[in-house]
C-alpha cells in the first residue's frame, strides 16, 4: 500500500520540477531581455547621456549666446599659513555656459592642517544665480606638511541674471578648523 503513495507523491515531484525548471527558464531569458530593453528606456529618457558622457553631441541650449558675464576670482586665507590663489583671475563666460575653473593650494608648515573655504559673490544678488556643480569648498580640505594641489571649481551662471549685472565676483577665504585632525568628521 505503500508503494500507490509513493507514486503519487513522485508524478506531484516531478510536475513541481518541471514548473520550476520552466520558472528558471523564463527568469534567466528575462534578466538577458532586460539588458537592450534598459539600453532603450535610458536613451529615451536621457540616462544614457550620464552613463555616456563623451557620446553627448547635443548643444546646451540653455547658453544665453546674447551676452557675456565676466567672471572674477579672487583667493584670501584667515590666519592660516598656507599659499591660496586661482590660476586665472577672470573668465568670460555667457549665463548657462559651463566654466571650470582651478584654484592651486599649499601648506607652508611642516605639520597637517585642516581647513574650509567659504565663498562670498558681488555683487550679493549674483549669489542666487551662481550654480557651483564641483568645488572643493563643499568639504574640508586636509593638506599634509607642505602639501600642495590644484581644486576644481565647476560652475554654471543662471540664464536668469539679471540684465544689468555683467561682472560677478566669486571669492574663497579659508579658515583653520581648529581641533580637527585628518579623518575626522565632526
Amino acid at each position: 500500500m505503500t508503494a500507490a503513495p509513493d507514486l503519487a507523491v513522485q508524478a506531484t515531484n516531478r510536475v513541481m520540477l518541471r514548473k520550476l525548471v520552466v520558472i528558471v527558464v523564463i527568469m534567466f531569458g528575462f534578466g538577458f531581455a532586460l539588458v537592450p530593453f534598459y539600453q532603450k528606456i535610458c536613451e529615451a529618457t536621457g540616462f544614457w547621456n550620464l552613463l555616456n558622457p563623451d557620446q553627448v553631441t547635443a548643444a546646451n541650449t540653455q547658453v544665453d549666446l546674447s551676452r557675456t558675464v565676466t567672471i572674477e576670482f579672487d583667493a584670501s586665507i584667515h590666519q592660516l599659513p598656507w599659499d591660496f590663489k586661482p590660476e586665472v583671475v577672470a573668465v568670460k563666460a555667457h549665463p548657462g555656459e559651463l566654466v571650470n575653473v582651478m584654484y592651486d593650494i599649499a601648506n607652508t608648515t611642516g605639520r597637517e592642517m585642516v581647513g574650509q573655504a567659504i565663498p562670498s559673490y558681488a555683487p550679493r544678488v549674483a549669489a542666487q544665480y551662481f550654480h557651483k556643480l564641483e568645488c572643493f569648498c563643499f568639504a574640508r580640505q586636509t593638506l599634509g606638511p607642505h602639501e600642495s594641489r590644484r581644486m576644481p571649481v565647476v560652475f554654471v551662471v543662471d540664464p536668469n541674471l539679471p540684465a544689468d549685472v555683467h561682472t560677478i565676483t566669486l571669492s574663497y577665504t579659508f579658515f583653520e578648523i581648529n581641533g580637527v585632525t585628518a579623518g575626522q568628521k565632526s
